[in-house]
């Protein structure tokens, strides 16, 4: 708008005829980049289709340039030397109105776009997310019941004969299970504490194997604070135990 204010000074044309024109004709400019912006925000054209905001510039550019006209020409007051120079910038004004429309127009597709893919991957990732986490809670509701039978059926064999060790193995039991409550909805433990829950679980396979299952934990302390899904490590020793053992 300022290089219009002064380009029709250039020519001669007065302040206030100039100042007309200009807030006229760019302003009609800028609603409708404005309209065009606003537009591809809800309504993309395909990709082989890019023609018709070419279209659209052209047709809406024109539309600027014989509107801006027509109001100046009926309610600006104007001499002749700037209706000379009026009609004969007309063409000047279509292309530069017509670059101006189809660069806003590209530009808020490629924006639009990213933004659309931008929450497409976030939708993606959330959906990751959800899939895991529910793998692992199906998980974890498979291997509790699991245990908690076998645990079971081994205080219900100690019940008669070492009753002392049933009513231990039973405390024990309670233990695990009530940490096993306590991290229903931790998606993620330290490793420390994953082996501190592994501990209580060794416990009572040792009341039910006695002297048949010698354990022994060997871990790097720098590693003790990374995090694992809870129950990782209770299925990989349980089943070195069932094929070591029974």
């Amino acid at each position: 708008m300022v290089f219009h204010q002064y380009l029709l000074s250039l020519f001669g044309i007065s302040f206030w005829i100039a100042l007309a024109d200009n807030f006229i004709f760019n302003g009609l400019l800028l609603l409708t980049c404005y309209f065009v912006s606003n537009m591809f925000h809800y309504y993309r054209p395909e990709k082989d289709k890019f023609f018709q905001v070419l279209f659209l510039s052209i047709f809406l550019s024109a539309f600027c340039v014989l509107f801006s006209k027509w109001m100046i020409l009926h309610f600006v007051v104007v001499d002749e030397v700037y209706i000379d120079l009026l009609y004969k910038s007309l063409a000047m004004r279509f292309i530069n109105g017509t670059l101006l429309v189809c660069v806003i127009g590209f530009t808020s597709q490629l924006c639009y776009r990213f933004e659309d893919q931008r929450e497409q991957l976030k939708r993606n990732e959330d959906a990751e997310k959800l899939t895991r986490e529910a793998e692992l809670f199906k998980l974890r509701q498979q291997l509790q019941p699991h245990f908690l039978f076998n645990s079971l059926n081994s205080i219900s064999a100690l019940i008669g004969s070492r009753p002392e060790e049933a009513r231990k193995m039973i405390h024990q039991l309670s233990d695990f299970l009530r940490g096993t409550l306590k991290r229903e909805d931790v998606p993620f433990v330290t490793l420390a504490e994953e082996l501190e829950y592994l501990s209580i679980y060794l416990e009572i396979e040792k009341v039910r194997f006695g002297h048949r299952l010698v354990t022994d934990i060997s871990v790097s302390e720098n590693v003790l604070k990374s995090t694992i899904p809870p129950m990782l490590l209770q299925p990989i020793v349980e089943n070195a135990i069932k094929f070591g053992l029974y």
